[in-house]
């Protein structure tokens, strides 16, 4: 499989998706490093060739900076993971903007309160960032924790979706 590749300007910088043949977003996130960004994709999904061009997705990411929160959530993504993260990733994509959860309401919400690492290891692994939107969890005590695409970004996204 050969995918293809767009970066586009946000106000948090250069944001890169790359999507599948069914325009599914297999990665994305803030950076124009497209190789980097393609060694987050798992290796059974990681596609044999990349191109430049245009990707349905990044429209989703426009509205989303436009101010349409759920534009991101009509987009579909691909990821490959165990029972526990595919779970996770498909209730990141259930947290409502402007609400996040704390990793630990996040375990629980997956039914599994003891799991507060598993559950910080599924944001961690998480390759189509803003798509499954990992930024919305939070620690125990409120503070931001860490963020593949760096604190001052989460910090961001979360400040335009509270005020939305």
């Amino acid at each position: 499989m050969t995918a293809r590749t767009q970066t586009i300007d946000t106000p948090d910088g250069e944001f890169t998706i790359i999507a599948d043949d069914d325009g599914s977003v297999l990665a994305s996130g803030w950076t124009g490093d497209v190789p980097a960004l393609a060694a987050r994709i798992h290796p059974e999904l990681r596609p044999a060739g990349i191109e430049a061009g245009e990707v349905d997705a990044a429209s989703a990411v426009r509205a989303y900076y436009a101010g349409d929160l759920a534009a991101i959530t009509r987009v579909p993504v691909r990821q490959h993971g165990t029972v526990l993260q595919d779970q996770g990733w498909a209730a990141l994509r259930a947290i409502e903007p402007g609400r996040p959860l704390s990793y630990t309401e996040f375990a629980a919400a997956l039914a599994r309160p003891q799991a507060v690492r598993a559950v910080a290891s599924i944001c961690a692994r998480n390759a189509p960032a803003l798509f499954v939107p990992c930024h919305r969890v939070l620690r125990g005590d409120g503070s931001l924790g860490g963020f593949a695409w760096g604190v001052d970004v989460k910090r961001r996204l979360l400040a335009r979706e509270a005020s939305a």
